[in-house]
């Protein structure tokens, strides 16, 4: 990764992780003026000395300041972007309960859903593996992430309640591909149609046929 000027916000990732891909789309959704870095993750090009000199964590997303800070972690970059941005606000809501359900949602999708849907579908998508080749429990642990969800959207339109929040779109990162692990969303007919909901708010293509 060649020596580059930094002189507005940087964001690094790989357009093939939801994880990168969330922090794009709030950064848009604000009109967040941003360069955007392409850093293979298959490749392993999140190992090389250039990246590791400014992530020695060897992660994206990354998001990197002019004035030399940056910030990992694709919900933090999320949190911290809305929180400063005009407009973001809409993503976070104004009650402190409802705001302590937004980030329990956040929580839970990086330790029960991430953990599996997307393991999964890294495995299986990205990695080209046979089901054979991969963790039998990924499968079941996953369609229970999906029922949860599915019992929650069974009442209320968006993660936490009746807007779109932070939640969602942390959710939606990974959910909107679910498939290409191996899971079906047609046994989800609510969180199927929370993903097509969610990416018209987002103004993203739909992963998925209605």
């Amino acid at each position: 990764m060649p020596a580059r000027e930094i002189t507005k916000l940087t964001l690094y990732g790989d357009c093939a992780s939801g994880n990168c891909m969330k922090t794009r789309f709030i950064a848009d959704a604000l009109g967040v003026d941003y360069d955007w870095v392409e850093i293979n993750v298959v490749g392993k090009e999140t190992q090389t000395d250039e990246f590791l000199a400014i992530n020695p964590a060897g992660q994206v997303p990354l998001a990197r300041w002019p004035n030399g800070r940056i910030l990992p972690q694709s919900n933090a970059i999320m949190l911290y972007l809305a929180e400063t941005t005009p407009g973001g606000e809409r993503f976070i809501p104004s009650d402190p309960f409802a705001r302590g359900q937004m980030m329990s949602w956040l929580f839970w999708e990086q330790y029960s859903h991430e953990t599996a849907i997307a393991v999964r579908r890294y495995h299986k998508h990205l990695l080209g593996k046979s089901d054979d080749d991969i963790d039998p429990g990924l499968l079941p642990k996953g369609r229970r992430a999906l029922g949860v969800m599915e019992l929650q959207l069974t009442y209320t339109d968006y993660m936490v309640g009746e807007s779109l929040t932070l939640a969602d779109v942390a959710l939606v990162a990974y959910t909107r591909w679910a498939h290409e692990g191996g899971f079906d969303l047609s046994e989800f007919p609510a969180v199927r149609r929370w993903v097509s909901r969610v990416e018209t708010d987002l103004d993203i293509e739909h992963a998925q046929a209605a």
